[in-house]
């Protein structure tokens, strides 16, 4: 009897064993993260945050889309995710939000991160949305400038007010002289797909940003059912001067996306 109950023991505590291996394989996090950059800019934004995500143990790449069109900024994401080596989280950043509402639907994304970013639903775009909730910038005269042949910049003498004004003022100012001109036509082009209507998403509002409206943001999040996290007083440089905050709304959706 003694022998039968200690054998019988055995066999419960192997079990637990098994059972709680089982959930700590299910609740390991994505180590893979994918950063997008929006538009005007590079994908060098991303370093502060991409050194904190490395530091914390995750295999973090961004991808250089070429911003002269959406199609060719969505293929230049998905051709980076198709390099990953297994689930992954998405992240974008201001204009970056809509290549990754189209591209998300890629079998290897398993979570969506909006920073600062728009997140459209099919037949949507982020030009047209921000028309009902326009941004400072967008009302403010000559501060969007466009070529000759289609594409548009910030002024530099507005980009450290509008774009980045918890920089230090020297960044900003390199920044606004190394944007990259980005074809006006992104903008306006409507999405097919939403990925965060079968994604989960988190969304984080920068509270001071200036070239896409906080509200419009929150509308965006709200919508999507994201986690949203709100950054009072932050620019639309957030992903810049506030990495730590941004690395930890990454991290979670790591944590708790579903492989």
């Amino acid at each position: 009897m003694i022998k039968t109950s200690f054998l019988f023991r055995r066999a419960i505590a192997a079990a637990i064993l098994v059972a709680s291996a089982g959930e700590t394989v299910s609740a390991a996090p994505v180590k893979n993260i994918v950063l997008v950059h929006g538009a005007w800019v590079d994908g060098s934004g991303w370093k502060p945050v991409y050194e904190i995500l490395v530091k914390d143990g995750y295999k973090v790449t961004m991808v250089q889309e070429p911003l002269t069109s959406f199609q060719e900024d969505v293929a230049a994401t998905k051709r980076i995710l198709d390099l990953q080596d297994g689930p992954t989280i998405l992240v974008a950043h201001s204009y970056g939000g809509s290549i990754i509402t189209e591209a998300g639907v890629h079998p290897n994304v398993v979570g969506l991160v909006y920073v600062a970013a728009h997140a459209p639903d099919v037949g949507e775009n982020e030009g047209a949305l921000g028309k009902g909730k326009p941004s400072f910038t967008q009302q403010q005269a000559g501060a969007i400038k466009k070529t000759a042949d289609g594409y548009l910049f910030l002024d530099p003498v507005d980009f450290y007010a509008d774009f980045a004004a918890d920089l230090p003022r020297e960044q900003a100012e390199f920044e606004s002289r190394s944007q990259i001109p980005t074809a006006a036509s992104v903008f306006t082009t409507p999405m097919s797909v939403a990925a965060w209507k079968t994604k989960p998403s988190w969304g984080i509002v920068a509270g001071a940003d200036k070239i896409i409206n906080p509200d419009l943001e929150r509308w965006y999040y709200t919508r999507a059912g994201s986690h949203t996290t709100e950054i009072a007083g932050a620019s639309h440089s957030v992903y810049e001067s506030r990495p730590r905050e941004v690395a930890t709304v990454i991290e979670d959706a790591a944590q708790h996306a579903s492989p």
